[in-house]
């Protein structure tokens, strides 16, 4: 079974040595995503910006495997702060409200003091059909 790598061209990837995503087989693995938009390599302030973003930057990594969030059936979220959490169930809802992933939260402190949020999924292709 090959192995793709999928990178979102953030610059972590390269210097810390990982990929935005790993696909075996039908299963696709995506690395704990920040709301950093890529692009531009900035990061909003607010913790519902930064979910936002990190769901975009998911999906983005989930269609190059050829998934999409229908097939996410397993997700991780890690806040710094716990408590921010429900300002973050809006967007999270309007993502993934009819999909209903397995999910947990975990508070824990983050690489960088401007990230809120780190998300981490995985799919499996065909899983939402």
């Amino acid at each position: 079974m090959a192995r793709t790598l999928i990178s979102s061209g953030s610059t972590f990837e390269q210097e810390i040595g990982y990929s935005r995503a790993v696909v075996q087989g039908n299963w696709v693995f995506v690395s704990g995503t920040t709301g950093f938009d890529y692009s531009t390599m900035t990061i909003a302030d607010g913790i519902e910006a930064q979910t936002e973003q990190c769901l975009r930057n998911i999906e983005a990594a989930l269609q190059q495997a050829g998934a999409g969030l229908r097939d996410v059936v397993r997700v991780t979220y890690v806040l710094p702060d716990g408590s921010e959490f429900p300002k973050t169930w809006p967007v999270l809802r309007r993502f993934f409200g009819d999909i209903r992933p397995a999910a947990m939260m975990i508070a824990a402190g983050l690489a960088d003091p401007r990230m809120r949020i780190e998300i981490e999924v995985t799919a499996l292709k065909g899983g939402g059909d």
